[in-house]
């Protein structure tokens, strides 16, 4: 007897009216047609039954706090560093808890279950990772949380900063975080990325380092990144996160750096949302995106995931947990128009996310979690053009969250009470 039997369902892969069969919360089998007694039974009417979001890149410790003491007036991102530095002081364990909980509702929501989190440890009290380690224990029966142990004022510029970066691994933060970019200078910058990533060797952590967020195209941490992971023997534990300098540089050295990532294993997380927020910034016209190069480093074998990175914080006054939103915004950023790369932007916050996160049991195939979204879309592409509605949302066969279809009702004349559904 199974738990439940999910038929008719379109999978992200391509496969149409599929059934899939779950028994203690792990998918039992995935077929064509599957006939079994199941204590529920869901006709997915041809819907896309999707693995859940994942975000592999965000600030938990800061969402929500939206005007705290003030608003971001110029929208930079070193405004919005210095404004988090203003309300370091005002934050309360209790306060940070709140807010991170109030946002894993809004994720649950949105089909969004598994979520990477950079943390702030500049400060000696380490009270955000106390609090963000508190959160990722409340939220562990529903959403993966990893916590990034993050140097928000430069692991080498703040003094103690090393050492408060290792307190927080010895608390339990799962990874290695840097900022090389803001440090006090490039040689600095490179020392940093160095001490960290063999600090993460020592300790058989993962490395996921703010890398060149920023305009300049001599700012170029990715390239050193690349080289520790060979050196040390990191390949596969290592991403970049923004990488938006490379926006701006010549394409003669890209067409050396993109393969050298590739070689080292180094995956990349672009933040479409934030990045042509906070990039540009400086320009007149033409003004730069600042988006990382998508399309080139996917063509070259590397990785690339979307992430969220800001919601309502000093940063960013949008947002609401909807990775559908950010491969919308991915796929115009980057161009990425083509059948393919629509496909591509959708696993972008999906099957890629899951894979620089190190997610295991993840994906519609039998042996792994049932953890799935139903989507009020037939494709992938249909779910991104319309941020399709998460009619159901489940973690190891657990329903968690189920809404209604979006459904327009309309008055128009001569065809009293016809109905619009969103796609």
């Amino acid at each position: 007897m199974l738990d439940l039997l999910i038929t008719h369902a379109n999978l992200p892969d391509g496969r149409i009216n599929m059934s899939v069969a779950v028994r203690d919360g792990r998918i039992v089998e995935v077929a064509e047609g599957l006939q079994a007694l199941a204590h529920q039974t869901l006709d997915a009417a041809g819907q896309l039954l999707s693995p859940p979001f994942c975000d592999p890149h965000f600030h938990m410790d800061a969402t929500l706090s939206y005007g705290l003491p003030r608003v971001n007036q110029s929208g930079t991102l070193l405004e919005g560093i210095a404004l988090w530095g203003e309300l370091k002081p005002l934050l309360t364990e209790e306060a940070l808890v709140e807010r991170a909980l109030v946002y894993c509702d809004w994720a649950v929501a949105k089909g969004l279950l598994a979520i990477r989190s950079h943390v702030d440890t500049s400060d000696a009290s380490l009270l955000p990772v106390r609090a963000m380690l508190e959160v990722k224990k409340r939220v562990a029966p529903y959403l993966d949380l990893q916590l990034v142990a993050f140097p928000q004022d430069g692991v080498l510029r703040s003094k103690g900063g090393l050492d408060n970066l290792k307190r927080a691994l010895d608390l339990g933060v799962d990874v290695v975080g840097g900022i090389p970019h803001f440090e006090r200078t490039m040689s600095e910058g490179a020392a940093s990325v160095k001490l960290l990533c063999e600090l993460a060797a020592e300790r058989g952590l993962p490395v996921d380092m703010h890398c060149d967020e920023s305009d300049d195209p001599l700012s170029r941490h990715i390239e050193t990144l690349a080289y520790e992971t060979q050196r040390l023997g990191l390949q596969g534990r290592v991403n970049g996160s923004h990488l938006t300098s490379m926006h701006s540089m010549d394409n003669y050295y890209v067409s050396k750096l993109i393969p050298l990532i590739a070689e080292a294993g180094v995956s990349a997380v672009a933040n479409p949302l934030i990045n042509i927020t906070l990039q540009g910034r400086h320009d007149s016209y033409p003004r730069r995106r600042g988006m990382t190069r998508v399309p080139e480093l996917l063509a070259a074998g590397v990785t690339v995931a979307f992430g969220h990175d800001c919601v309502m914080d000093p940063w960013y006054s949008l947002g609401s947990g909807d990775m559908l939103e950010v491969a919308h915004m991915g796929l115009h950023v980057a161009q990425m128009t083509s059948q393919a790369g629509m496909r591509q932007c959708f696993d972008a916050v999906t099957i890629n996310a899951a894979k620089v996160m190190g997610l295991g049991h993840y994906g519609i195939e039998a042996g792994q979690d049932a953890s799935f979204v139903l989507l009020q879309a037939r494709d992938p592409i249909e779910a991104i053009r319309l941020r399709a509605t998460r009619l159901k949302v489940w973690r190891k066969g657990r329903l968690l969250s189920d809404m209604a279809p979006a459904a327009a009702r309309l008055a128009l004349p001569g065809r009293p009470g016809s109905t619009a559904f969103t796609r």
